[in-house]
């Protein structure tokens, strides 16, 4: 039976680069990653200290067996899978330069999954918001009677606003970037 460890961590879909320098820290520490509980359950596998460069791609399709053999091709091994996100990893001693520790050879690569990411994450997530939670937000707020139901819709909304807010920001910075290069 192997020895594992369980975290809970939360990373947006914004902060996909941050999870793969996370997961790159855990593995030098000995923690190397076995699976994911979605949304936020991360079980590693304990073993010797390695440096192993872990990558993120979107693709909210099932994946199908040519796509990972293509990453397999060159090294990388498909580790998990998580709301369309899927985890590949490659042994930092494998890599000879740059480019054999990215999953994508180009920026404009990079710029049409965080593109991808903005059309089938943000979007319906944006359209909630607009159709959904204003209207009923709105509707608590015409019952005076509801102060409960009324706090607990304005937290609701907050939250809402500043993930809305956060990964808007932070997928708009990256998109400019992407398309600097």
């Amino acid at each position: 039976m192997s020895n594992t460890k369980t975290f809970t961590r939360i990373f947006t879909i914004a902060d996909y680069e941050e999870e793969e320098n996370w997961l790159r820290e855990q593995s030098k520490k000995g923690l190397h990653l076995q699976k994911m509980i979605q949304p936020f359950v991360y079980i590693f596998e304990v073993g010797e200290p390695e440096d192993v460069i872990y990558r993120l791609d979107y693709r909210n399709a099932k994946g199908d067996q040519d796509y990972t053999q293509m990453f397999a091709d060159y090294g990388w091994e498909c580790c998990g899978r998580c709301f369309g996100w899927i985890y590949f990893r490659k042994p930092a001693s494998a890599v000879n330069c740059d480019e054999e520790g990215e999953l994508f050879s180009d920026s404009e690569s990079r710029l049409s999954m965080v593109q991808h990411v903005m059309m089938t994450r943000m979007l319906p997530v944006l359209a909630v918001f607009m159709c959904i939670m204003i209207p009923q937000w709105m509707n608590v707020m015409n019952r005076p009677d509801e102060i409960a139901l009324e706090v607990i819709f304005s937290i609701l909304m907050l939250l809402y606003v500043i993930l809305i807010l956060h990964c808007g920001r932070k997928l708009y910075s990256l998109r400019k970037k992407l398309k600097k290069f």
